[in-house]
């Protein structure tokens, strides 16, 4: 692994930014050109992956918070999605400046053979883990009341399972998960969600799975 340098601008009296690189111990620190521009670690494709991913797993999340509001009067609900909205739309805009400094676009390139036929949602075969299918999303979206709690909570244990598989899959994946920034999101998603998870079999009525025996 290479040593990370840093550098440290100072002003000339005619504004010219100095590039300052410090040197090894014991060694002098040395100017460099003013065009110098620091460099990111080489990345991953699977990482790559993993963020478009995540990208489009999250947004069904956001998208399935957005009916709670005229579909359920439960409170407890209506916190916990307000909080699954907020902190995964957060996480979007996170994913994406992360592909854009890296010059990597925001969907993964499907081809067209993969059938991606239905306007706004991926084929079955595109889905991410967890993800819900056409008819669950359609099936919740009709939903109200108590019915709608049920599905809703059952469909985001489902949900947020799929995304601890995704980041299982990119520790995993030799090479991959190495990124210090990527690697904080990632252990904070399993930590998040696995959180939200023990949350929602709790307003279910359910044990959590490692309780169950």
């Amino acid at each position: 692994m290479g040593l990370f340098s840093l550098t440290v601008c100072a002003q000339q009296s005619d504004s010219t930014p100095v590039v300052v690189q410090p040197g090894a111990p014991g060694q002098p620190s040395r100017t460099l050109p003013p065009s110098t521009r620091a460099t990111l670690p080489p990345g991953s494709p699977a990482d790559v992956r993993f963020m478009q991913g995540m990208i489009m797993h999250h947004g069904q999340a956001v998208e399935m918070t957005a009916w709670i509001e005229s579909r359920t009067a439960n409170k407890d609900l209506r916190s916990l999605g307000a909080r699954i909205s907020s902190s995964q739309a957060d996480e979007i805009k996170f994913m994406k400046r992360w592909l854009n400094t890296r010059g990597e676009p925001i969907s993964p390139m499907i081809p067209e053979t993969a059938g991606m036929h239905m306007p706004g949602h991926a084929s079955h075969k595109m889905l991410m883990p967890g993800m819900l299918t056409e008819e669950q999303m359609k099936a919740l979206k009709k939903a109200k009341g108590e019915e709608f709690d049920r599905l809703f909570l059952t469909g985001m244990i489902q949900h947020h399972g799929g995304a601890l598989i995704m980041v299982k899959d990119l520790f995993d994946t030799a090479g991959a998960g190495q990124d210090g920034e990527l690697f904080n999101f990632a252990t904070d998603v399993d930590s998040g969600q696995r959180a939200e998870i023990r949350i929602m079999q709790t307003m279910l009525g359910e044990k959590p799975l490692e309780e169950r025996r």
